[in-house]
């Protein structure tokens, strides 16, 4: 696909917009079905190159973890045996934990590995 412009893709939201309450699933017949999936390839293709996803840092996912799990930064240094001023240091970002926290913290927040590793 060619560079989109901001008007195509203006227009791509648009017209996704009209085309959705017409389209049930997926018929390779069906005109507007078919219209709505080119539309949708190029709002994806512009808002990858004009509004890319940044994958959250350690820090921002030892924080949100620990918000969705209602779990105080203390809780978890117990859990992990560390202090909590290392969790701090982990939520601001100063330090990183090692490969073994890290494991710990996936379990303890329900953090995927992949999600931690930045893959």
């Amino acid at each position: 696909m060619g560079k989109i412009s901001k008007e195509q893709y203006e227009y791509a939201l648009s017209r996704i917009e009209e085309l959705l309450p017409l389209v049930d699933g997926y018929d390779v017949k069906d005109k507007s079905a078919i219209e709505l999936s080119v539309l949708s390839d190029v709002v994806i293709e512009y808002e990858k190159e004009f509004f890319p996803i940044e994958k959250p840092t350690v820090a921002e996912l030892i924080a949100d973890g620990l918000i969705e799990k209602s779990m105080t930064q203390k809780e978890l240094a117990s859990i992990l045996g560390v202090s909590p001023s290392r969790i701090s240091e982990f939520v601001s970002g100063k330090s990183e934990p090692s490969l073994r926290q890290a494991s710990q913290l996936c379990q303890a927040l329900g953090i995927t590995p992949a999600l931690m590793l930045g893959l």
